[in-house]
Parts: structure tokens; sequence; C-alpha cells
């Protein structure tokens, strides 16, 4: 099966509890106002592997605790989704999923027996919120699908944002916060 990723990023500290492994799924039909990856949302960006492939490469990734799904909307793959997170569970890997939908949208309700945690509900740039962890808009919502985690991980954890710097020097920022301000912030330090 073959899955259309926009970013692979195999070590991060902010993309849920823990240590990850991301996978931002390629393609997004919501559009949300004031999203930060629009990079994401061409259904035809990004490039394809085969799910057989990311999920080995997960299985040999080492120092893991889980892995997160972002987008893009990672249930316009619903798919792969559900047999990613489903071996990955029987690997004893914890699963955090991000939709734009709200959990009562999810047409595909057989994929949510293989999530631990879904963090529900497309960014609304007017409920603009970082106080909770790995949210950015106040309508956004934990689900907690497993006793993998429970809700006093919300309190374990902050807002972060983490600067990539590939081997051919291209930078990628990943994490919660306010984007906006801290690009401002980066300006100010490059062009002075």
């Amino acid at each position: 099966m073959k899955v259309r990723v926009h970013k692979i990023l195999k070590n991060t500290k902010v993309e849920g509890p823990e240590t990850r492994y991301c996978i931002w799924f390629q393609g997004c039909s919501r559009h949300c106002k004031g999203c930060w990856a629009k990079a994401t949302w061409d259904l035809t960006g990004g490039f394809e592997l085969d799910a057989e492939d990311i999920l080995k490469d997960i299985l040999f990734t080492p120092n893991i605790e889980g892995v997160t799904f972002l987008g893009g909307e990672p249930f316009e793959q619903a798919d792969a989704v559900k047999f990613l997170a489903e071996n990955l569970q029987k690997n004893g890997l914890g699963v955090v999923c991000f939709t734009g939908n709200k959990i009562d949208e999810i047409e595909r309700k057989d994929v949510l027996e293989y999530i631990d945690l879904l963090i529900d509900g497309e960014f609304m740039e007017e409920e603009k919120d970082y106080s909770r962890p790995w949210v950015g808009s106040k309508n956004q919502n934990y689900h907690f699908l497993s006793a993998r985690y429970s809700p006093e991980i919300i309190t374990k954890y902050k807002n972060k944002i983490e600067i990539n710097i590939s081997k051919n020097g291209m930078i990628f920022i990943n994490g919660m916060g306010d984007f906006e301000k801290f690009s401002k912030n980066l300006d100010m330090l490059t062009t002075h």
C-alpha cells in the first residue's frame, strides 16, 4: 500500500509524549485559515512510500516511545493509518493522531481502535491558544482512546518548537507555538 508523505522526522520530543517518530501525511482538503502547514495541503505533493517500508523503518528506530501522525489530514489516508497504527500497537508503540475532524465526524471508526490518543478539531485562528500541549486553538480536544496515556500527561508537557537542520542545509521547524512571532524574531536575528 502506498502512502503519500510530506515529511518524516524519526526523533522528536515536541509532537506528543516522550520521544516520537512523526509522519506528516500529505494532502488535506480542510484548508484551515491560519494553518502553518499549508505545504501539506496539496493532494499530489510530497512523495510516495510503501507502508511496509515505513513500518520497518519505525520498528528499527531506537529509543522511541511511539509514533505521531500529523498532516495534512491523516484520515484522508485512513487505510494507511489503520495499517501502521495496528502494527505499531502490536509492537508495543504508542500512537498519537491529529485530525482536523471532530471525533464524531470520522467515518472510519475502525481506525480509532488502534489510536491511543486522538487530538481532534481543526485549527481555528480566532480561537488561537498555545496554553495546552500540542494544540494551537481552544476548540481542539484530547481523546484518550486506550489506557496507554492518561489526561495527567497534559500537565506534564508544554508547547515547544524544535529546529532541525538537514545535511543539505534545509531548516525544518516543528512543534507547536506561536510560529508567526517566532518567525518575526528569527527575521530580526538574521537581518542584524
